[in-house]
């Protein structure tokens, strides 16, 4: 089956001597690898190996088999050019880390056009913005929403937060259960804009931890989510 559907890059790697293969999430399909043959080595193809730098915007024309292996790219082009993303050098390092937590979360090869939806709009205020300091916490809260485990806000005034439930209560109830001065902050980011939570005012200190609870929260809700590889090189330029 022919389809023509914007996508995000969200992976490649190497295979053999000239071949990409690269991972993309499709508006209209989900999640989709696809075999690049000869793409490193040509230089007159209709398909270049730059268009799949970590979370590029795609216009793709794909043949999907649907049948369990590769899929065949049959063109690519970019569908919205960032202005700032691959060349500012915080920002790219947030390209990086929220690349792996997309990789960790998205396993379905289906549609989920909200989700999509998401993450391009949150990729695009991320390049037009300065102010940005906040924006990988509020970032993996919206997440949740579309993932499926948004924390449960009816007990928000509660003292604890339980990361295994997901959800406020007043006592402390196991390991997971956590309280001060974090869970403070985090009730003060969910149902936030992305402009809203920048004027949240943390430290380096309260926002690592704030991170690391979050990426707790993750680990228990998905199976098989692993903590990103690009978190310390995350953790060293927002020092």
């Amino acid at each position: 089956m022919i389809i023509n559907t914007a996508a995000i890059v969200i992976h490649s790697i190497r295979y053999g001597d000239s071949d990409l293969i690269v991972s993309l999430f499709t508006k209209s399909s989900g999640l989709k690898s696809y075999l690049l043959k000869g793409i490193l080595k040509s230089k007159k193809g209709k398909i270049r190996s730059s268009l799949f730098q970590p979370l590029t915007l795609l216009e793709i024309e794909a043949n999907h088999r649907n049948n369990d292996t590769l899929e065949r790219l049959r063109e690519a082009k970019i569908l919205l050019p960032y202005a700032t993303l691959q060349t500012d050098v915080v920002k790219s390092s947030l390209v990086f880390f929220i690349s792996e937590i997309l990789k960790n979360s998205i396993k379905e090869e289906e549609a989920n056009e909200s989700l999509f939806e998401y993450v391009t709009t949150a990729l695009l205020w991320l390049d037009t913005n300065e102010n940005i300091s906040n924006f990988h916490i509020s970032f993996l809260i919206k997440l949740t929403q579309y993932l499926g485990f948004y924390p449960d806000l009816s007990k928000i005034s509660c003292r604890y937060f339980n990361l295994q439930e997901g959800c406020f209560q007043s006592n402390n109830s196991n390991l997971y259960c956590i309280e001060g001065e974090n869970i403070t902050l985090l009730k003060g980011f969910l149902g936030t804009t992305f402009e809203a939570s920048m004027d949240i005012r943390t430290t380096r200190n309260v926002r690592n931890s704030i991170l690391t609870i979050l990426l707790v929260y993750f680990e228990l809700h998905l199976h098989g989510f692993k903590k990103p590889k690009s978190l310390s090189v995350l953790t060293e330029i927002f020092d």
